[in-house]
């Protein structure tokens, strides 16, 4: 018979000491530190133990005790269930000292490079409504909260687990979706939209997806808008296998697609989709016109953007503009350089910087997104761009460097992971004047750093926040040779 585990204990009157990774905060107890999510330094409360581990613990809030000073009042009320915003309880001047702080540790610690003096962040000129996209997942199985099971009677919370839901998906918990009445990230009328969808679908019976047997009507809710006051909305639908859009299931989903227009006349182009996947990403789908186009467009400057449905583009629409402006200074053009825009998306970068170059190349592993660039550069009417699809270390090679020309300046702006070892190889031989590292993940734009310090000296950093009330932050660094 085995040994049964020893109860976690509960810590009482616990004072949460600083601000740490993904979130959440810490404390110290014995020889360990403890994360816990949904509190602010100053906090003085009772946390219950939840996982122990050899040199961290994880914990809970169960009681508060004293608010700490250094607090604010969270405005959404899904906070502390929902994931998305666990600052909201955090001034926004504090967590922009955070986010500093975060991006100062993972250079110093990560990289172990020789650092200027940071810039300040740059803040988000919006704090609410700033997104221009959001994703909702569909569910025939919402999630209860802890207060819901505590709250109503066991007959009643086990009857709520099978009402459906659109919303966000939980951590832990695949196959629910945490049901979203009003989420304040972007404009209120996404929140109608995706309330409609959710009520024509309960009213009419239209099945909601099941993750863990992949059937059910309604999968999927992806919303964007832009600065120029278009809507794009793309409804993924789950059809059974075989069926057409002319069977019961797909003639259904056609009406919900006729009401979303009736009702929404703002919506400029509304798309939809029969994915038959075990995952929501659309970027190998074949997307079809309900109404309108099949883009929307965005403005930076006097530029303007084409975005489609597959399209990437910054997700903070004012803030996006700052961040750019500082690649572009940082870039130090002068009319004279060939550019090497590396993970273009859909040219935003390339476009922004090509008035002030020779010559920009871009590369990108999505081929609607170069697509989509290469109208950029002709609604724009810039004809010093020229752009490539496919993986970045099978294009950016020897061969293709000295096909194009060497490069007197790249601008990179990978995806989280970073950059793959063979691009970082490529371009030390490449070996530009200056490299402008755009990231939305210090710590791998570190490690990276570390790899590039034999020939290259960084000479400045600038933090941006794109996303508040959430532990992400971006960071623009200018690299310059040593050579």
């Amino acid at each position: 018979m085995g040994r049964s585990k020893k109860p976690l204990p509960l810590l009482e009157g616990v004072t949460i000491e600083a601000v740490a990774a993904e979130g959440k905060c810490l404390f110290h107890w014995n020889d360990l530190v403890v994360f816990v999510p949904f509190c602010v330094p100053g906090d003085v409360c009772d946390i219950q133990i939840r996982r122990k581990k050899h040199s961290f613990a994880e914990g809970e809030v169960v009681r508060f005790i004293e608010f700490s000073k250094v607090r604010a009042t969270p405005f959404c009320h899904h906070f502390g269930v929902c994931g998305g915003c666990k600052w909201q309880n955090l001034p926004y001047e504090e967590q922009l000292k955070f986010k500093q702080q975060q991006v100062y540790d993972q250079l110093h610690r990560i990289g172990k490079v020789e650092l200027p003096e940071f810039r300040p962040i740059l803040g988000s000129v919006k704090t609410q409504e700033y997104r221009n996209k959001l994703d909702f997942g569909c569910a025939n199985k919402r999630y209860l909260t802890k207060q819901e099971i505590e709250s109503l009677p066991k007959e009643e919370s086990m009857s709520l687990k099978d009402v459906p839901a659109i919303g966000f998906h939980i951590t832990g918990a695949f196959d629910k979706i945490l049901p979203i009445e009003k989420c304040w990230l972007m404009d209120d009328l996404h929140n109608r939209i995706r309330n409609e969808i959710r009520d024509y679908a309960t009213e009419y019976g239209l099945t909601f997806f099941d993750l863990r047997v992949q059937t059910g009507l309604l999968r999927d809710v992806i919303i964007r808008n832009s600065a120029t006051g278009e809507w794009m909305v793309i409804v993924q639908f789950h059809l059974e296998t075989g069926d057409s859009w002319k069977s019961e299931d797909g003639q259904k989903a056609l009406a919900l697609m006729q009401h979303i227009a009736d009702t929404f006349p703002q919506i400029t182009s509304l798309l939809y989709l029969d994915n038959q996947k075990c995952n929501d990403t659309i970027g190998d789908q074949d997307i079809l016109i309900f109404k309108g186009k099949d883009h929307i467009y965005e403005t930076m400057e006097d530029l303007r953007f084409k975005v489609g449905p597959k399209s990437f583009y910054q997700t903070n629409t004012e803030q996006a503009y700052h961040l750019y402006s500082v690649a572009r200074e940082f870039a130090g053009l002068t009319g004279q350089e060939l550019v090497y825009d590396l993970y273009t998306g859909t040219g935003t970068i390339a476009n922004f910087v090509a008035k002030k170059a020779r010559k920009v190349i871009g590369i990108e592993y999505v081929p609607e997104a170069i697509e989509d660039a290469k109208i950029n550069s002709e609604v724009n009417h810039i004809d010093n761009t020229l752009f490539y699809a496919g993986d970045m270390k099978d294009i950016l090679t020897d061969d293709f460097i000295q096909s194009h020309g060497r490069p007197d300046v790249i601008i990179t702006d990978p995806p989280r992971a970073g950059m793959h070892p063979d691009v970082v190889k490529t371009i030390l031989r490449a070996a530009p004047k200056r490299i402008v590292y755009v990231s939305c993940n210090p710590a791998t734009q570190a490690r990276d750093l570390q790899d590039l310090d034999a020939q290259y000296k960084v000479t400045a950093v600038q933090p941006v926040d794109m996303f508040p009330h959430t532990p992400h932050v971006e960071n623009v660094v200018l690299l310059e040779s040593r050579l």
